[in-house]
């Protein structure tokens, strides 16, 4: 007598745990990273703004510590792969789509307007952009069809963008706990195929370079929605092996930039303060960490990177004469959190609703005539217009 084998057991279903405060640690170091950029291009770079005279002879303690500044962008990558994939979590394509778009864009309108104002007003620092190059800028494709960028930061836009579009892949494919994990384990291996075969396609269409920061940034979101596990820490680990090679390479090229040697130590101290703080964070180590001013700082943060390079250059250029330079700068960063936190009240939160409710409209009326004209596969009834 055969009997039945018994059914295999499903495979466990894995839940989020409770919900968890806001992360308001997440705001202050976002803001944080956007300050370090800030102290770099201000008391680091040697550049026009100084009217020759070098940032290293200006501040001969700050320079060796905001001489890293430009890893404030690597902390940028690192926390964005955690907050894209939290905010984009049991949502749709056109909502992923809608956040970036609201999200970016407002703000960035106005920089590229603002920026090419003062740099037409006086292109002291940088030549004043033409209509092209602005026209193009407001697109936030300037960089993939080689127009020249409005600003220098603005290079890190396209970086996220890239990400953005591989996730959308992930998203319209369906995200969960095992797809994202293959999303980073594949991100991975293309990343390596690609330095390896020395592909300028592969490298350039997946952002290569900064790709372990992202993904060990999703890894790190996994880690706190779910719980950590050996393959998690293993994508973490693999990751920052990776981005420490990244990160020594563009310590390399910003020696250049800055026109004097800094030691090379401080650049793995800090890639690894910045893992090491970001997995306390997934670990829920600093849920203690509150208070709504981090909040107010978190919000500053996007609009103080847009502006402050070339318009703070060129405001530096012409007080660099007439007030102390410690004093420029801290008055200078002050106006600048300030600037971005009134681009943040009335740019931002007046426009955000406005794009939001077009654009999800636009996504409404596409799901409609999308299921109209599924109902007839044959193609359009007779007297009725074709939907597409």
């Amino acid at each position: 007598m055969h009997t039945a084998a018994p059914a295999a057991a499903p495979p466990p279903v894995r839940t989020p745990t409770a919900p968890r405060p806001r992360l308001a640690a997440l705001d202050g170091l976002r803001f944080l990273a956007a300050l370090f950029v800030v102290l770099y291009h201000y008391t680091a770079i040697s550049d026009k703004h100084w009217r020759g005279q070098s940032p290293k002879d200006l501040f001969p303690h700050l320079h060796l510590v905001s001489a890293y500044g430009w890893m404030g962008v690597h902390l940028f990558f690192l926390i964005s792969g955690f907050v894209i994939c939290m905010s984009s979590w049991d949502r749709r394509l056109g909502d992923f789509f809608t956040s970036r778009v609201v999200r970016l864009y407002p703000a960035y309108w106005f920089a590229v307007l603002a920026i090419a104002a003062v740099l037409i007003i006086s292109p002291v620092v940088r030549p004043a952009p033409t209509v092209h190059d602005i026209l193009t800028n407001l697109t936030m494709l300037q960089e993939p069809i080689g127009a020249r960028r409005v600003d220098g930061v603005f290079w890190t836009l396209w970086t996220e963008m890239k990400f953005y579009f591989l996730w959308a892949l992930l998203l319209w494919k369906g995200l969960n706990y095992r797809s994202a994990i293959a999303f980073c384990l594949g991100w991975t291996v293309i990343t390596l195929i690609a330095a390896e075969t020395g592909s300028q396609l592969l490298t350039s269409a997946f952002a290569t370079d900064y790709a372990p920061f992202f993904i060990a940034g999703i890894a790190l979101y996994l880690t706190h929605r779910f719980k950590p596990t050996a393959l998690l820490w293993g994508i973490v680990a693999v990751s920052y092996l990776l981005a420490q090679q990244t990160t020594y390479v563009n310590y390399t090229r910003r020696l250049k930039d800055l026109g004097y040697h800094v030691p090379e130590w401080p650049v793995i101290v800090l890639l690894t303060a910045f893992f090491g703080v970001m997995a306390l964070l997934a670990l829920g180590k600093l849920d203690w960490i509150r208070g709504a001013w981090l909040t107010t700082l978190g919000v500053t943060t996007y609009p103080l990177y847009l502006i402050h390079e070339n318009i703070g250059w060129t405001l530096i250029y012409h007080l660099a004469d007439r007030l102390p330079h410690a004093v420029l700068v801290g008055a200078l960063i002050v106006l600048m959190v300030i600037t971005a936190w009134l681009i943040h009240q009335t740019v931002e939160k007046p426009f955000a609703p406005l794009l939001r409710t077009a654009l999800k409209s636009s996504f409404d009326e596409l799901r409609t005539r999308t299921t109209a004209s599924d109902s007839h596969p044959s193609g359009p009834q007779p007297g009725r217009r074709k939907l597409d």
